[in-house]
């Protein structure tokens, strides 16, 4: 049992924010892990930003928005660096251009989603160092829930055919954002 991983004879000293926040990796399990919990945190992102521009009037925008991090979601399960970094960063940009426009651009939603992010970059750097010097198989995909094949099994079928778009998407986000940020308040109403 415990040759699979399967039980431990020592406890966790891990709470559940600290490996929401600061994870580590001890083994090919710890590294499923930090992509499925990246996955679910770039989803969740992607569903408050779609909900969010959709509230406001910006459909076009919501649903491009949303689909970049639900897309560096499923990078981030694939362990792609840049995903990570890229979603990050275009969150991060957005707070500032929303702080620089209404004054309100960091509440404490926004703030756990920042550190999420970051935590993501962490665990995807990790993770990508780690299956370097691994020398057992990763994990099987699980799919016996709707909730296995979205983090699962999706992101498997997704990565290699949108790696592009993602690319794409993020040059084009973090670049308007950025431009936007800069860019004198009368070009921006």
């Amino acid at each position: 049992m415990q040759t699979l991983g399967l039980s431990e004879s020592t406890p966790k000293t891990e709470g559940r924010l600290k490996n929401l926040f600061w994870p580590s990796i001890r083994n090919e399990v710890d590294v499923d892990y930090l992509g499925r919990q990246g996955y679910w945190i770039c989803f969740g992102v992607a569903v408050v930003t779609l909900a969010f521009n959709l509230f406001t009037g910006s459909v076009w925008g919501g649903i491009f928005e949303s689909t970049f991090f639900f897309l560096g979601g499923v990078g981030v399960r694939a362990r792609s660096r840049f995903a990570a970094i890229a979603v990050f960063c275009a969150y991060l940009l957005s707070a500032l251009l929303l702080q620089r426009l209404t004054g309100q651009g960091f509440g404490i939603l926004r703030i756990i989603f920042l550190a999420l992010l970051l935590a993501n970059i962490r665990g995807t750097w990790l993770s990508a160092m780690w299956r370097t010097s691994a020398t057992e198989p990763p994990p099987m995909p699980l799919d016996k829930t709707i909730w296995d094949k979205l983090s699962d099994r999706l992101p498997i079928f997704l990565w290699p055919k949108t790696k592009w778009i993602l690319y794409v998407m993020a040059v084009l986000e973090n670049a308007a954002l950025v431009f936007a940020l800069f860019a004198p308040r009368e070009w921006l109403k």
